[in-house]
């Protein structure tokens, strides 16, 4: 009798190792929304909205897709999933993005 491995979702402390995927490898895509990924960066980018010119160059070289666009508009970074990587502060061509030290 074969057991049928678990998605992501159904993980848990109560899965026998037969459920899990070998080496805890997870093979579906998007489950980064099912945990908060992002407490471990030590700087932070600061958003700077009045100086933003929403060219929306930084959203897709987002490697985890931390920032939101609603209707068009570029808003505030998903820190829940954001992990300090820089790459939104190095490719704003307005330096509306800072970069800080996590206090």
């Amino acid at each position: 009798m074969s057991l049928q491995k678990r998605k992501a979702a159904e993980l848990n402390e109560h899965c026998t190792w037969q459920e899990l995927t070998t080496g805890l490898e997870i093979y579906e895509g998007g489950t980064s929304r099912l945990t908060m990924t992002g407490e471990w960066r030590s700087r932070i980018p600061v958003w700077h909205p009045d100086i933003c010119k929403q060219c929306l160059l930084c959203v897709p070289f987002c490697p985890d897709s931390s920032i939101p666009v609603v209707e068009g508009k570029r808003t505030d970074f998903d820190f829940d999933h954001c992990k300090g990587c820089g790459i939104c502060y190095t490719v704003c061509p307005f330096k509306a993005i800072e970069w800080k030290e996590v206090q």
